[in-house]
Parts: structure tokens; C-alpha cells; sequence
């Protein structure tokens, strides 16, 4: 880098011991050269200290002129970035703090020792019992153990099936005489 910075120092200055016209010959040739290698070569791969010079220099020239670069905006932005991304690094967040054990096992037990209650209801033991965690802990803590939510956390085990199969003989005298009221009463 000391190098190129060196030598475009010195090319500098015998530019200012030239001529206009031998610069403006000079400035003629090197546009055409650059037309006829921008015909050839599809995506120029600068190196690092080229980069750093084309950024440096990027700004000099007349708007009209930087259009036609080979180094967009976007490009010297994109550049500019990755060379402060790894000088720059903000070390991550540390997020919420981890739920200590006892109380992920207090959360287990709960919702283990009480299949009908939801997550919610874990939560407010929990704040009732003075411990601070979020809902959402609560609920991914009870995931993570197995506990779902809690309709379906047990297997049905047929109490609605065998609640109707021991009243259906009661069910069904009610029906009957709720007909026969309704026969009468329509008389």
C-alpha cells in the first residue's frame, strides 16, 4: 500500500511539470484504452490496495465522469463496509437470562402435578409464589418437557364416553317425556 501511495505521489508530480495539452493527449488515449478493455474483460477484480485507492479517489472527478467507472456506489459502500465490519464488531446481546433449574423444575412439577392447568396458570402460581419469569419461558419450558398444552397434554381416557354410557337410559326417558309434555301441551 506505502508503495502504490509512493509511486501515484511521484506520477503526480511530473503531472504538474507536463503541459495541459500532453495531459489532455494523455487523458484521450487512456479513456480509449479503458472503452476497448471494458469490451473485453466482464467483471474487473480489483485488489485491496486498488480498492483503497479508487475509494480514496472516487470522489474527484466530475459527476458526469463517475458514471462511467468501474466502481459503482454501491461497490465502494459494499467495500467500506467489510473493511470496517471486522474492526467494528458490537459484541452480541446477551438476551433474556437463563430460567435457573429449580425453578425450571418447579415449572415441570406444576405442570406435571396438574394436567388441566395451561401455562397461564402455571405463570400465575408462579408470580403468586413470588418467582419473576415471562409466560412465554413458562410455556417454552413445559414444551420442552413434554407437557403440551393442556386439553391434550393426558390422553382422553373416556370420561365423556363413559359418562354418556351410564346416564344414556336417564338421557333418554327425559327425551321422551319432554315429548310427550310437548304433545300435551300442543293439545
Amino acid at each position: 500500500m506505502l508503495h502504490l501511495i509512493a509511486t501515484r505521489i511521484f506520477t503526480w508530480l511530473v503531472l504538474l511539470s507536463r503541459t495541459s495539452a500532453a495531459k489532455e493527449a494523455e487523458i484521450l488515449i487512456l479513456r480509449h484504452e479503458v472503452a476497448v478493455l471494458r469490451r473485453q474483460v466482464a467483471a474487473p477484480k480489483p485488489t485491496w490496495p486498488d480498492r483503497a485507492l479508487l475509494a480514496a479517489l472516487a470522489r474527484l472527478p466530475p459527476r458526469t465522469l463517475r458514471q462511467h467507472r468501474i466502481v459503482s456506489p454501491r461497490s465502494l459502500l459494499a467495500w467500506h463496509q467489510r473493511l470496517i465490519k471486522d474492526k467494528w464488531t458490537q459484541p452480541a446481546s446477551p438476551g433474556r437470562p437463563p430460567v435457573p433449574e429449580e425453578l425450571r423444575d418447579l415449572i415441570i412439577r406444576l405442570g406435571a402435578e396438574n394436567p388441566r392447568w395451561g401455562f397461564r396458570r402455571v405463570h400465575g402460581e408462579l408470580r403468586r409464589l413470588g418467582h419473576r419469569v415471562s409466560p412465554a419461558s413458562v410455556r417454552r419450558i413445559l414444551r420442552a418437557a413434554g407437557l403440551g398444552p393442556a386439553p391434550r397434554r393426558h390422553p382422553v381416557r373416556g370420561e365423556w364416553a363413559a359418562f354418556l354410557k351410564a346416564q344414556a337410559h336417564g338421557l333418554l326417558a327425559t327425551d321422551l317425556r319432554r315429548d310427550r309434555l310437548a304433545g300435551v301441551i300442543h293439545e
